[in-house]
């Protein structure tokens, strides 16, 4: 995901400061605890310890948007609805069934039975209304994206089918008994049941957010100060409960005997906050943590010669060369954006910058999304026909201002220089000067990538994506739905395929249109999709049960640690 995140995060600690506590967290299994197991040449702990690259930016994870927030909300929250481990296939969860309407209006759900928030609220109904019309309520700042980012998104602001106007799309919540309730749409949102999947409509205690004032948001849209809930309360059904939260140092989690599902073989997990990625490599090789994400791909071979697992998460993102539109005429003509198409290498970009396991891309989508067209339009490496097309429209001594971040490592750019080095050379090779253009990631490089102030200061940058769930609008809808800023192009017959196609009532009427979407993204050319990197994560070599995800749905409780 390359959203913004405005939101004041506490300053972050040195990673030497705390270095010295993981040891002291780690402890043998008592006699007669849950789940924990030996393997062979080793002894079991009962902590597992993952480095995170910051804080969260609080745990209520409705008002969330950032990956280490998701990351401790997929710990302690569940939804609906999960995806299976290593995929995006919808399994139960707290749902055990649903089915929707044919006009995809409405969406109804069987609900598991016996299960307790870990306040002790029971898990029914009533509780599944009360998030819902929470979300569907939210008043003053709760109201913008800034803090409510994927409600808005996904639930605000569509339009009436039937008079145009602009209406969010949930109506109301239909109880049947304690154990069923139906969803009512305005407007139909085929992916609606992939959205349940989303840490942001996880499933909270009523309760818990009532006693703690889940929803008394104050301060700024820009500098909020989040609720006694969001910081110190968090109250889900997952297979961990909060227990404190040390700003700057590690969340830890411990484990819910009580759990509905597969009890932890963990009885504690610690998210240490290491802002530095050289910190977390080291830390690992030390034994003072189990595991991070986000391996360099430099690192990648030396963690594996000294016996460290580096397992790929599936790739379902895109690593993407935007072309700016806005203000050099060059980029204008589709002649130009066909020549950069043709000069660039993917594979040799692959094989100098991205990890082991990365694709090649053709389109802005991974393969597994609905509505992937294997057969669009192609731009292959081919540096003559790029100068040919350069001359034809005039550009032969083009030159390009470049923009890359610093100073960042994202799962679908984990390396932005090296990635730079290797496309500046292609473009130099068909004769396009290339002028670098950089700055620190946040809030600078997407500053100069999406606002206002940005649009003349450069002509192509990297940027990216992770999907956040099985959902096509969730990748071109994202990219190409309006005119914006990033790309500059004004393209009303896109635009409107991808409003239609959205509100279309179910993927198999999206499928095929979609495909056509996709080859007329293909045919105009707004970019370069380069590739699809496999994000890469390390591990001890005592850690068993780490099931990666393509969607980071990354839940602990199959996890032992042996050292």
């Amino acid at each position: 995901m390359h959203r913004r995140t405005l939101f004041g995060v506490a300053a972050l600690a040195v990673a030497g400061t705390v270095a010295g506590c993981a040891e002291s967290q780690r402890t043998t299994p008592t006699a007669g605890a849950t789940g924990t197991g030996t393997a062979a040449g080793g002894s079991a702990v009962d902590t597992f310890i993952f480095a995170g690259s910051s804080d969260p930016v609080m745990l209520d994870p409705a008002m969330a948007s950032d990956g280490e927030t998701f990351r401790i909300a997929r710990q302690i929250f569940e939804g609906l609805v999960s995806v299976a481990p290593g995929s995006t296939e919808l399994v139960p969860l707290l749902a055990t069934e649903w089915s929707s309407s044919d006009d995809g209006l409405s969406h109804t759900f069987k609900l598991k039975e016996g299960v307790t928030f870990h306040d002790g609220t029971a898990f029914n109904a009533s509780a599944v209304e009360a998030n819902f019309e929470r979300w569907a309520n939210w008043t003053g700042i709760n109201q913008n994206e800034n803090i409510t980012y994927y409600y808005g998104k996904l639930f605000r602001g569509f339009k009436n089918p039937e008079d145009g106007n602009s209406v969010g799309i949930y109506d109301r919540c239909e109880t049947s008994g304690d154990y069923e309730i139906t969803v009512h749409l305005t407007a139909p949102f085929a992916s609606f049941v992939d959205a349940m999947t989303l840490p942001a409509f996880s499933m909270q205690s009523p309760d818990a957010m009532k006693q703690y004032n889940a929803d008394t948001t104050e301060g700024t849209v820009d500098d909020p100060r989040f609720s006694e809930y969001a910081t110190a309360h968090p109250t889900g059904t997952g297979p961990f409960k909060f227990e404190s939260w040390d700003r700057g140092q590690q969340v830890v989690l411990v484990r819910n005997d009580d759990y509905h599902g597969d009890v932890a073989k963990i009885s504690k997990a610690v998210v240490r906050i290491i802002p530095d990625a050289r910190a977390r490599t080291q830390e690992l090789q030390a034994g003072n943590i189990d595991g991070y994400d986000l391996v360099a791909p430099a690192d990648v071979q030396v963690l594996k010669d000294a016996g460290f697992q580096v397992p790929n998460r599936p790739a379902f993102n895109i690593l993407y060369l935007g072309i700016n539109h806005n203000v050099n005429p060059a980029l204008q003509d589709v002649r130009v954006r066909q020549a950069i198409n043709h000069a660039i290498d993917k594979e040799a970009v692959i094989s100098q910058s991205l990890p082991e396991g990365s694709v090649a891309a053709i389109e802005y989508m991974p393969d597994s999304v609905n509505g992937y067209n294997p057969d669009v339009t192609r731009y292959d490496y081919d540096p003559e026909k790029a100068k040919a097309l350069l001359a034809e429209a005039g550009q032969s001594n083009l030159t390009l201002r470049f923009a890359y971040p610093t100073g960042v490592s994202r799962p679908y750019m984990p390396t932005p220089e090296d990635t730079f080095v290797a496309i500046r050379a292609q473009l130099e090779a068909v004769g396009i000067t290339v002028e670098p253009v950089t700055a620190r990631w946040s809030p600078d490089y997407l500053d100069l990538c999406q606002s206002d102030e940005g649009i003349d200061k450069r002509d192509v940058h990297f940027l990216g994506w992770t999907g956040d769930y099985n959902d096509p609008d969730n990748f071109v809808g994202v990219f190409f739905g309006q005119k914006s800023n990033e790309w500059g192009f004004d393209n009303p017959e896109l635009f409107q395929a991808l409003k239609d196609a959205r509100q279309l009532a179910t993927a198999a009427e999206q499928e095929a249109r979609y495909a056509e979407i996709n080859e007329m993204i293909a045919t105009f050319v707004p970019g370069v999709p380069i590739a699809h990197p496999a994000p890469s994560l390390a591990l001890g070599p005592g850690v068993q049960g780490y099931e990666p995800s393509p969607v980071q749905d990354e839940v602990w409780n199959t996890i032992t640690v042996t050292h």
